[in-house]
């Protein structure tokens, strides 16, 4: 059996990508498992933190990621994964004050990568996968650049997604051949829209509705995984 560990930034991220190869993965007999890093919780957020919360309609009672942590266990139910969650603060819990800066070089005083990297590091050790996947950053996230960074760092063989949906609006694309094309079936496409459908808070944001979710998917036609060097910040 082999055994696919995905290195998800946030509660969403590995199914939104690469949800079909990871279906047909797990259809085939392969072990799944999908680690993501920042999923930690912030007491009362204020600020930007909570602006993430309320535009997603959720009220500023809800604990939310204590609700995005079961949106994932549900989504890695569809395909049989496992979920693990590292309890890592994702950027707007970090002080990053506006989705402009999401998007902007990494703060001076951000010092996630070094613990980031200890964490994955541990993870990789313990889980010992034969496939490992992570984040090509399109889109230049600065969480998903912290988790390609520390995937870097450990020195591990691993193939790098395309990030969707950044992808369809990055001004940028990989300049290289990708390491892997995974051709999307008919059961890959629905295992993947389960799998995204399960992140029900994030819909609405991402794609403005369910069925706009699913139109989009029907678009992708393959998967690509590539080689770290195929693309670089933009």
């Amino acid at each position: 059996m082999t055994h696919i560990v995905a290195i998800s930034p946030h509660l969403d991220d590995a199914a939104f990508s690469v949800g079909g190869l990871l279906a047909a993965r797990a259809r085939a007999g392969d072990r799944v498992t999908i680690v993501t890093c920042f999923t930690g919780n912030v007491a009362q957020p204020t600020g930007f933190a909570l602006a993430c919360q309320l535009d997603k309609g959720l009220a500023p009672e809800i604990d939310y990621m204590a609700l995005r942590r079961a949106e994932d266990v549900a989504a890695c139910a569809v395909i049989g994964a496992d979920a693990i969650h590292l309890p890592l603060l994702e950027a707007p819990h970090r002080g990053y004050a506006s989705a402009p800066e999401l998007f902007a070089s990494r703060r001076d005083d951000d010092t996630m990568l070094a613990p980031l990297t200890a964490a994955l590091a541990e993870q990789v050790a313990a889980l010992e996968p034969d496939v490992l996947l992570g984040p090509l950053a399109i889109g230049n996230h600065v969480d998903h650049w912290l988790v390609r960074d520390a995937l870097t760092a450990i020195d591990r063989s691993v193939l790098l997604w395309e990030d969707w949906p950044y992808l369809n609006r990055a001004r940028s694309r990989p300049d290289g051949n990708p390491v892997l094309r995974h051709d999307l079936n008919t059961q890959d496409r629905d295992a993947r829209v389960m799998m995204c459908a399960a992140y029900a808070s994030q819909l609405t944001f991402q794609f403005g509705s369910l069925a706009a979710m699913k139109t989009a998917i029907d678009a992708v036609s393959e998967e690509r995984l590539y080689a770290a060097d195929t693309y670089s910040r933009s």
